[in-house]
């Protein structure tokens, strides 16, 4: 299987479970997510799972998972205007890099998105 293929698998195994912009407290939810692989931000090794995305600020995000799963980190992002790889559905990002995956970016909508810049 090559890296493209390998690739667009696991961005069609992000599952969404929901989505929209729910104000709570300072961060706005993006999405909520079950990723089928163990993943990497910023160093440090995510489980596969299910993980909350929120926007703490224009160039922030939070990850973190939920139910069992403590992990959590901020992440410098920076935002990113082209056109989401999923179509019309919010969609973590991951590309394989030296045997892990890893966060490269995520996307609220078609049009709205967000580079991960602490890989």
């Amino acid at each position: 299987m090559n890296a493209r293929m390998r690739q667009a698998i696991v961005t069609a195994g992000v599952m969404l479970l929901g989505a929209g912009a729910t104000a709570r407290a300072e961060a706005w939810t993006i999405m909520e997510a079950k990723v089928p692989v163990p993943f990497v931000v910023n160093g440090q090794t995510f489980p596969a799972g299910k993980y909350m995305v929120e926007r703490e600020s224009s160039s922030v995000l939070l990850i973190r998972g939920e139910k069992k799963n403590h992990n959590a980190a901020f992440i410098p992002a920076v935002p990113e205007a082209g056109r989401e790889p999923a179509g019309y559905k919010p969609t973590l990002v991951l590309k394989q890099h030296d045997g892990q995956y890893r966060l490269t970016s995520v996307w609220e909508s078609p049009s709205e998105g967000w580079d991960v810049t602490g890989r």
